[in-house]
């Protein structure tokens, strides 16, 4: 994120925490494993930065998205744009990480979510994608569309923030799921779990009063090749080696957003029958190829 702003013409500070080891290894020489920052991006462990930031963009697990915000709260900031880049919803509370931001900041500010396919591993080397933001806010929404696109992301306007951001997170539980299907040998059963993840979430985007069609978009379907299928994916390389029982270093969101997303099935009465066979098998211990394969075993019905 903070490379494309740079490359399309826009004034960039990184902030990082002090003791980060990704901040730390860009101090030290503008670097991480994907790419190198030019020197037009400013680095720096000062939060003060935020007080003349005109738009701020947040990318951080989505489980620490509250702690960012009781950082902030002492800035008093105002009349600033947030723009929110992970995906995922607050296990514990089960708000979609808008409302956590819009609860800890003044009304002045807008908030907004960027959401849609891409890894930096092919963006940093020129190849293009489309992607989504959206907010309640239609101002801030067509300024940081038409802002933000460039040859190399092709920007949409969001009209669901509600199925944009349960869309956008419930693909990570589906990039499990097809890493499983990946480690237990069952990699052609992807094509049915596109499918039927697709519409299992947008029944639940709809019961929580979205539009269903959403999770046919960028947010969700839109993004199934990159996190279900890419080598790149940390969501779908996590499933496969949790099934076979090797560890995985990386930060994959959609281990905490399968527990979210069985307590708003329950919540709002929908049935999740893929999301809750991969909540099954990361927190019970559920046998994984038994597992999915009751999910194609399920009595017969009618597809739609």
């Amino acid at each position: 994120i903070t490379w494309y702003l740079d490359s399309i013409g826009n004034q960039v500070t990184l902030y990082g925490r002090r003791g980060s080891r990704h901040m730390d290894q860009f101090m030290k020489d503008r670097t991480n494993d994907f790419l190198r920052l030019p020197e037009s991006i400013a680095l720096t462990n000062d939060l003060d930065c935020v007080r003349d930031a005109e738009v701020i963009v947040i990318s951080v697990n989505s489980q620490g998205l509250q702690k960012v915000m009781d950082e902030l709260a002492p800035y008093g900031l105002r009349d600033k744009i947030f723009i929110l880049c992970m995906k995922g919803i607050e296990i514990s509370t089960g708000r979609r990480l808008s409302q956590v931001a819009g609860d800890n900041l003044d009304a002045s500010n807008k908030i907004a979510v960027w959401l849609g396919p891409g890894h930096v591993q092919t963006l940093y080397h020129g190849v293009p994608t489309c992607m989504v933001i959206d907010s309640t806010d239609e101002e801030t929404k067509r300024f940081l569309v038409d802002t933000f696109s460039s040859d190399l992301i092709r920007f949409y306007y969001g009209t669901d923030l509600i199925g944009n951001e349960i869309g956008g997170a419930a693909k990570n539980v589906m990039g499990i799921a097809a890493g499983m299907l990946d480690g237990v040998g069952k990699t052609q059963m992807k094509g049915p779990l596109m499918s039927r993840g697709t519409y299992e979430v947008g029944k639940l985007i709809a019961a929580m009063g979205g539009a269903e069609m959403s999770a046919y978009g960028l947010c969700h379907l839109g993004d199934y090749e990159a996190t279900l299928f890419s080598e790149h994916s940390h969501n779908r390389k996590f499933g496969e080696l949790f099934v076979r029982g090797e560890p995985f270093d990386k930060l994959a969101e959609g281990y905490y957003t399968a527990d979210a997303m069985v307590r708003l099935a329950e919540q709002y009465h929908v049935e999740l029958p893929i999301t809750r066979a991969v909540y099954d098998i990361l927190y019970h211990g559920a046998a994984p190829e038994e597992t999915l394969n009751k999910l194609f075993s399920r009595q017969i019905r009618r597809e739609f």
